[in-house]
């Protein structure tokens, strides 16, 4: 429901203004003469779906890109700005989804780069350490970034912009990578940060929590402005509806089914990082029963890239038993050899990773179909066999691209990953490894993919899903494991997988225990 005007709290005046920003790459806009009002002591959402234009809207503000046409107001002044160190000047600061961080370097060195250099290193990392204990956000000023959790990596993005005193922060997808109980600790700082005056633009694909702690929300579609409206007086439903435009069919269960006989196992799986910085796998053992899908959950970091690398084939084990594949010892096999026994794999990276980003679709469906799809054949590509393939994927996943067969890098982040699993879905596979399967997708092209993993698993395959959502998982999950620094906790019921257990496994808890302090925690407890 659109509101025709949004006040501050006791009437305040706008902090920043949008009037008709408008920013077109050639044909195509990406925004369409959008306005939005941003007032102190208010959390604002900005929602939509993948190339809504919320991306090229906050690129705007922070001073990545100029608009076409447009104008921005701060404080009722016309803003041109320079770029992101004028923006920061100002007041604006952004910490952005993919943290900008040295691995190599310590929280202090790091957060030294993001300021202007005005006083000493000693006087900086004093001041740091002050700031970080005001808000709750304790961080050790000597540690090195790479010991650090993906969690305490957030904080120095949030204390760093937080001791040039921002007036407004925006925040892209803050919690997509904290478990429960560090996401309920950022909404405490959050609320205090609103409290002080400040105003905050929150961007997030989970709706129900912008209707816990948003006060307004900005809607926009194909890269118009379509609502303003109280997300708090809306459901999660209709804030979808308004994103996309239609209802978003919800995820129907698979038809109740005995599961099968193991189709996935793997046996004390252990092995040592190729990076420096990388994670050790610790004993690791499960299966996946086929019509099953097992969950894996667990912040980032903590050996999910390790463990993905080795049951797809990019790292092989010594032992062939270690990776098992519908009865073949595959620990020693090449990811094609894998693939032949009907694997398939859907790594987290949809660009670079899973797709080459200048090649056609149709080549990187090749890519990865040639071995078990039939597209080669007596040693030629037969490229009609590709292009089905593109299309099918198409037709199947609702994927929409501006023509048959453009490049990858082409594609928003959402149509770009229902292709990568559809091309894989499609392929039929007895047995499906998939790494976050809608990280950074709008809820209409999550559902479909959630859909369709489901809709797999109850045709007889083994699905193990790899996510940090745990709300994704409580949904499509039979069962839910968590790593944690390299080990695999004792999978768990879908019925007894609770947020509140699984984010306790998540920060260190044994199963049925209370958290365990770990040196690092115990470090951050002393300084607290």
């Amino acid at each position: 429901m659109d509101v025709a005007s949004l006040h501050g709290p006791s009437g305040d005046r706008p902090l920043l203004q949008a009037i008709g920003i408008t920013k077109r790459y050639g044909n195509f806009l990406a925004n369409d003469a959008v306005d939005l009002d941003l007032y102190p002591r208010t959390i604002h959402a900005l929602l939509g779906e993948n190339g809504a234009g919320k991306s090229t809207l906050v690129k705007i503000i922070y001073g990545l890109i100029e608009p076409t046409a447009g104008e921005l107001r701060w404080m009722g002044q016309p803003m041109v700005l320079a770029g992101p160190s004028d923006a920061r000047t100002r007041g604006i600061d952004m910490v952005f989804q993919h943290f900008s961080l040295f691995d190599n370097l310590t929280v202090a060195e790091n957060i030294a780069l993001g300021l202007d250099g005005s006083e000493s290193f000693a006087a900086m990392s004093a001041r740091l350490a002050q700031v970080s204990r005001d808000y709750g956000l304790p961080l050790d000023p000597k540690r090195e970034v790479w010991r650090l959790s993906v969690g305490e990596r957030q904080r120095i993005e949030i204390v760093r912009m937080l001791m040039q005193n921002p007036k407004l922060l925006i925040l892209d997808e803050p919690t997509a990578v904290l478990t429960p109980q560090e996401a309920d600790q950022l909404f405490v700082v959050l609320e205090r940060l609103k409290e002080e005056g400040r105003a905050i633009l929150y961007i997030s694909h989970k709706l129900e929590e912008v209707k816990r702690l948003c006060d307004s929300a900005t809607i926009l579609r194909g890269g118009k402005k379509v609502a303003t409206c109280d997300p708090r007086q809306e459901t999660a439903a209709s804030l979808a509806r308004m994103m996309v435009g239609a209802d978003i069919a919800a995820v129907k269960p698979k038809s109740a089914r005995a599961t099968t006989v193991p189709r996935l196992v793997v046996n004390h799986l252990s092995m040592k990082p190729d990076d420096p910085h990388g994670v050790a796998l610790q004993d690791i053992s499960f299966e996946v029963k086929g019509g099953e899908i097992f969950g894996l959950a667990g912040v980032a970091g903590n050996g999910q890239d390790e463990l993905f690398a080795a049951l797809s084939g990019e790292r092989r084990t010594d032992n062939e038993g270690a990776v098992i594949i519908d009865g073949n010892g595959a620990g020693v096999m090449t990811i094609t050899e894998r693939r032949r026994l009907g694997a398939a794999f859907v790594p987290e990276e949809r660009l670079g990773h899973g797709t080459a980003p200048r090649m056609k679709l149709s080549e990187n469906a090749l890519l990865t179909g040639h071995a078990a799809s039939g597209m080669v054949k007596h040693g030629f590509i037969d490229k009609l066999a590709t292009l089905a393939t593109v299309d099918k994927t198409t037709q199947a996943f609702d994927v929409r691209k501006a023509k048959r067969d453009p490049e990858a890098v082409s594609l928003s982040g959402g149509n770009l990953q229902k292709f990568v699993v559809g091309r894989e879905i499609l392929r039929e596979p007895g047995v499906l490894v998939v790494s976050q399967p809608t990280w950074g997708v709008d809820a209409g092209a999550a559902a479909t993919i959630r859909q369709a993993l489901l809709d797999l698993s109850g045709r007889g395959a083994a699905v193990l899903v790899i996510s940090q959502d745990l709300d994704e998982l409580a949904e499509i999950a039979d069962r839910v494991a968590v790593m944690y620094h390299g080990t695999l906790s004792a999978p768990l019921t879908a019925q007894d997988a609770t947020r509140e257990k699984l984010g306790l496994l998540m920060g260190g808890a044994k199963t049925g225990d209370a958290p365990a302090i770990d040196e690092r925690e115990a470090a951050h407890a002393a300084g607290a």
